[in-house]
């Protein structure tokens, strides 16, 4: 009998792992949908669909570890940095899924919102906010639209040695900011872009990049806190949100 591992668990969302096997349990259906379609046409190692029978989706585990850990120093090698870069441009050169993303309209109304509800909960230092939303401005420009994965934080990418073994949780993908996608990647972990961008590519904009850390650290603490997520833990969103303001 397999044990069942609890991966994580809140209002919206729970992924269980049973032995090679990962449930996902998704109050909306339109985020398997997306998945199943993402995985099907990524041109980068992913998990294989064993089914889906909503509200659940069956999927495969990956082999290798995960790149790294919010919070925490990554182990991973130069080397797999620079893959783990290779596979996102490869992704980000793919023809584009025949599916909406997010518009620049939807980025803009959301940092709004959020950065208002920081304020008015007074969560943070509103210095912190008001400089962070000034450096996310940068990001708020018109964009070419690229195949990106939309939720590309550090442990959703796995590597073994040196490789890419597998890309998980696809249910944001779509058109995006490729620069999006890098910024997810490095949030907390910015002493390794260059690693990433040595397998990337020159033509990154390292401006934008460092924008949207304000910005995803900004929009995304609310969510973080209502959910039992620590924002403040050392490492997470809101250190990022103070390096911005030494860095500035």
């Amino acid at each position: 009998m397999e044990d069942v591992e609890v991966i994580v668990a809140h209002s919206q969302r729970a992924t269980l792992r049973v032995g090679d096997v990962f449930l996902k349990v998704d109050n909306n259906p339109a985020h398997a949908e997306v998945e199943m379609k993402a995985i099907s046409v990524a041109p980068i190692p992913t998990p294989a669909v064993l089914w889906h029978r909503p509200p659940v989706l069956a999927i495969t585990a990956v082999p290798g570890e995960a790149l790294g850990v919010l919070g925490e120093p990554s182990t991973a090698s130069k080397a797999a940095w620079a893959a783990a870069g290779a596979a996102i441009r490869k992704l980000h050169d793919a023809p584009l899924p025949p599916w909406p993303g997010r518009s620049l309209h939807d980025v803009v109304a959301e940092l709004e919102t959020e950065c208002s509800w920081l304020l008015d909960n007074a969560v943070l230092p509103a210095e912190t906010i008001r400089r962070n939303r000034e450096i996310a401005q940068a990001a708020l420009r018109p964009w070419k639209p690229r195949f990106i994965h939309g939720d590309l934080q550090i442990t959703h990418v796995f590597v073994e040695g040196d490789e890419v073994t597998g890309v998980i949780d696809w249910s944001e993908a779509g058109p995006g900011d490729p620069m999006f996608d890098l910024a997810t990647l490095t949030l907390g972990h910015e002493e390794r872009l260059d690693d990433l961008l040595a397998g990337y590519g020159d033509d990154a904009d390292r401006s934008v990049i460092r924008a949207w850390w304000s910005l995803r650290s900004l929009v995304a603490s609310r969510w973080l806190i209502e959910h039992g997520f620590d924002p403040d833990a050392p490492g997470c969103e809101f250190d990022v949100l103070r390096s911005r303001m030494r860095d500035s």
